[in-house]
């Protein structure tokens, strides 16, 4: 009987998914587990495995969006046909997917040691389709491969930083010329950069090469503009040939109907707040001294302001809050949304009841989630249902901006950089060190002075620092 390949749904809010690419050929023989497609929705990408075993036979082809439940192809029987009519084609050898033919280990460490053993065994490899696919790529073989991901399983960081070591006996050879991972290929397309452009000093561009090249106007960004002229007097933008295209899809596309809906739905005003720093910076420098002793990483400045963000809710919970038809429905709990930029884009993994956690456990959920945020490995729960959201620009030297409200919320945080400032005390002029709050809110629901009372509160906090550490 053919089984139905459907499209998950991956998320309560998860409307449509776009099968991005079919990472078997029809024809392919399955097993359990093999990757069958890259499916992008509006917020991740993600692989599809198979959940039973048979031959393939696709139902739509690349580029298809389609509702979750959604037939994609099929896993058939041998001479099984497909509903409407197609028979499952007669599989040739070269035809069995990758997970049938590989040997299958088991990979272990012994104590005290970082050198890989690897010894036959009867279960399956545990490594992630993307590290699978990484590891094809770059020539590395997964015996030299440590894990570090859960039980030992191996991801896509893992082999790239396998393919940085000199090769090992039994390795596969190095390609030549330049290679790139399928992430790293996939985050430089989003960002419009050519691959061709980005430096690396051994030939294997990696995503944090393509992260470089992003934040580094002038180097592979800006060498991804192909010039078509050498004169462009008196001709129009219109004229103009174009020199790349970048399609706004996937999570481009879902970034600007968000930002053009927000903008267009909601009566936005922001507010800039100047709030001093003294305190924090004081504080932080004790806890440095504390915390290396201990060997944990000290809370960064932008946790201090968003746990001081989140328990100012609990005083102004008008601010975490949001508009159902005409009514405007008071939220229970503060689920804080931290937006991390990503190549090609930005994401907002959100911190549950962020009110509720000690500043060195807000300290550490934060580094996960943007650290997974960047390795493409959050997951489409973990980016939704935030009632409140906080954006920083402050290592970009940005002191006031407008940061735009996610639709649903009825506010957003932004935060400017840390710098030096004054002020009189008696007849003395005493240096400080201040940062700037730009606090956007939905005027139909929240007006000036409440937000300016949102805001002098934070300032409060931040001027007490201990009341946020615990």
């Amino acid at each position: 009987m053919a089984i139905e390949i459907l499209l998950p749904k991956l998320g309560l809010t998860m409307e449509e998914g776009t099968v991005d690419a079919w990472l078997v050929e029809d024809g392919a023989v399955i097993t359990v587990g093999t990757p069958l497609l890259r499916l992008a929705t509006d917020k991740i990408d993600v692989d599809v495995e198979a959940e039973a075993e048979g031959i393939l036979r696709r139902a739509v082809p690349d580029g298809t969006t389609l509702e979750p439940g959604s037939v994609l192809g099929w896993l058939l029987a041998e001479g099984e046909v497909a509903p409407g009519g197609a028979a499952a084609p007669t599989p040739a050898p070269t035809s069995v997917a990758p997970a049938m033919t590989e040997e299958v280990v088991v990979i272990t460490t012994l104590q005290g040691s970082d050198d890989v053993h690897v010894a036959s065994a009867g279960g399956r490899v545990l490594i992630s389709p993307n590290a699978r696919r990484v590891a094809a790529d770059l020539g590395v073989d997964l015996a030299t491969v440590r894990g570090t991901g859960p039980g030992g399983r191996i991801v896509s960081e893992d082999v790239e930083e396998a393919a940085t070591r000199a090769p090992q006996a039994g390795s596969a050879a190095p390609q030549p010329g330049k290679v790139m991972s399928p992430l790293a290929r996939r985050d430089a397309r989003e960002a419009g950069i050519d691959p061709s452009t980005i430096p690396t000093d051994d030939g294997v561009v990696r995503r944090s090469d393509v992260r470089a090249a992003v934040s580094t106007p002038q180097s592979a960004a800006a060498a991804a503009v192909v010039p078509v002229s050498t004169s462009t007097a008196g001709v129009t933008a219109a004229q103009q040939e174009t020199a790349s295209i970048i399609p706004m899809k996937g999570m481009r596309g879902t970034i600007a109907a968000r930002m053009q809906q927000s903008l267009t739905e909601m009566a936005q005003l922001t507010h800039g707040f100047e709030v001093g720093m003294d305190a924090v910076v004081a504080l932080r420098a004790e806890m440095k001294q504390q915390y290396a002793a201990l060997g944990v990483p000290v809370p960064s400045l932008n946790d201090f302001v968003v746990r001081a963000a989140a328990l100012a809710l609990r005083q102004h919970p008008i601010l975490n809050a949001t508009i159902q038809g005409s009514e405007i429905h008071l939220l229970s709990r503060i689920h804080m949304g931290l937006a991390v930029a990503v190549p090609g884009g930005l994401m907002v993994p959100v911190i549950r009841d962020a009110d509720r956690l000690s500043l060195p456990e807000l300290a550490a959920t934060t580094r996960d989630l943007a650290e997974r945020c960047r390795s493409g490995s959050i997951g489409l729960d973990e980016l939704e249902g935030g009632t409140f959201a906080v954006t920083s620009l402050g290592t970009y030297g940005v002191d006031m901006f407008t940061p735009v409200i996610n639709p649903g919320n009825v506010g957003i945080l932004g935060v400017g950089r840390l710098r030096d400032s004054g002020k009189w005390e008696g007849d003395a002029w005493v240096r400080t060190q201040v940062l700037t709050l730009s606090l956007t809110f939905d005027h139909r629901v929240v007006d000036g002075a409440p937000a300016a009372e949102y805001l002098q509160t934070m300032n409060e906090l931040l001027a007490r620092p201990l009341v946020l550490v615990s």
